[in-house]
């Protein structure tokens, strides 16, 4: 994980953020991830004039991973329409956490980051399958 181009997968990202459908807060973001199998996956926001029930650009790309064959996430980046880095919100946070491969990679705001340090202690599938046990 540490031969990463980050500069390729925020372009991904970028190219993403420009296929958003943003009409009603007109905050594009796009999304990209390299997968386990050395793919990459991307996605876009999709709003609806139903603000709660919009998708964020984590959605689409955790969709993405799955309707390609699946596999785990080791590196992420995130951008607004301005190409900006920009920190996956709570829900996505979770949403990366349980679709990650141990010590998946992001680049936010502050800088690389392992999903453990924007998501600590974060609760997922393990959790259940301990208590099932």
């Amino acid at each position: 994980m540490t031969d990463i181009d980050w500069d390729r997968l925020r372009t991904e990202a970028i190219s993403a953020m420009r296929r958003a459908y943003a009409p009603y807060s007109n905050y594009s973001v796009g999304a990209a991830a390299l997968v386990d199998d050395g793919r990459t996956v991307s996605g876009c926001n999709v709003e609806n004039a139903s603000y709660g029930v919009g998708l964020c650009a984590e959605c689409g790309l955790v969709s993405a991973l799955h309707m390609s064959g699946g596999g785990r996430l080791t590196a992420f980046v995130c951008v607004n329409g301005a190409e900006e880095i920009i920190m996956p919100c709570g829900r996505c946070r979770q949403l990366l956490y349980e679709h990650s491969a141990p010590g998946m990679l992001l680049h936010t705001v502050s800088g690389i980051r392992t999903i453990d340090e924007v998501l600590p202690d974060a609760f997922g599938p393990r959790d259940l399958e301990e208590a099932r046990a």
